[in-house]
């Protein structure tokens, strides 16, 4: 074709690269400067993971208070019950809110229990009244007062 000939796209003895080869290059000077930009580089990336870290912690991504449950028995249509453990600091009193959940996650019942202060690690059972045949028992959240 004409037009791949007026290019230099035909392997003819005109043809070159367009952004050139390496050898029309200059070598890059050896000094600190590609040093202190890696350096800085660096600097800024873990000024950002620290800042994250912090945001993380501040926002409760490291909970003070946990609770595992244990066991529950949702067999009895009226009630659901719950053995569960809390772990939170000893000093401090704290708040969980239980709940029971139907075939459809829907909520049946629901109760709020306090955590005295004194011990870190706690074991509770707890029985929930429901307005309907319940399938599920968790703890959805504990807070400290």
């Amino acid at each position: 074709m004409p037009s791949d000939e007026v290019n230099g796209t035909a392997g003819g003895p005109g043809a070159r690269p367009i952004l050139g080869t390496p050898d029309d290059f200059e070598e890059r000077p050896a000094g600190p400067g590609r040093f202190l930009a890696y350096l800085i580089i660096g600097a800024i990336v873990a000024i950002i993971a620290g800042g994250w870290g912090y945001v993380m912690v501040a926002a409760r991504g490291n909970p003070e208070v946990r609770a595992e449950v244990i066991a529950f028995d949702a067999s009895a249509p009226t009630s659901a019950q719950i053995t569960f453990s809390v772990h939170k600091p000893a000093d401090r009193e704290a708040t969980c809110r239980l709940r029971a959940v139907d075939t459809q996650h829907i909520e049946v019942g629901s109760r709020e229990i306090d955590v005295p202060r004194g011990k870190s690690d706690l074991a509770f059972t707890e029985r929930l009244k429901t307005s309907a045949q319940a399938t599920a028992v968790h703890v959805q959240y504990c807070n400290l007062v």
